[in-house]
């Protein structure tokens, strides 16, 4: 006869193996648009402005809107907020926030972010978001 097990269990009955939580969640991803093109006219410049947009504007912007950063990359961001309400607000700042900070730049200079919203069941981890969630564009 068959036993039944839990294949949570490693064979032994403890639990090592943990199962990352599932949850309802709005993500914001953002992108840098023609970032390759912006690295190659000026590599140092353009780091360091991204970087400090990621300081001064996309930082405090996910806090003021209840969210959390769960990590950056070169060329973008990836933040998870419980209301996709509070999401879709923060993109619109953010790129809002982005004009202003590109009008006095020549056009081949700005920073421009591509913003996208999904919303559905994730997994989180400390520094990831795993997940299949439906898309909401703010930008193309």
């Amino acid at each position: 006869m068959g036993e039944i097990r839990d294949f949570r269990l490693n064979g032994s009955g403890d639990r090592r193996r943990q199962w990352a939580p599932c949850r309802l969640a709005a993500i914001v991803a953002g992108e840098i648009s023609g970032y390759s093109r912006l690295m190659q006219i000026d590599e140092k410049g353009t780091r360091d402005r991204v970087k400090r947009i990621e300081r001064e504007l996309i930082e405090p912007t996910i806090l003021a809107h209840h969210g959390r950063l769960v990590k950056t990359r070169g060329n973008g961001f990836i933040a998870i907020f419980d209301s996709p309400v509070e999401a879709a607000r923060c993109g619109i700042v953010i790129r809002q926030c982005m004009v202003e900070r590109n009008a006095s730049l020549p056009k081949r200079h700005w920073i421009e972010y591509r913003i996208g919203v999904n919303f559905g069941d994730v997994i989180t981890e400390p520094n990831d978001v795993y997940g299949d969630g439906r898309q909401y564009c703010l930008t193309s």
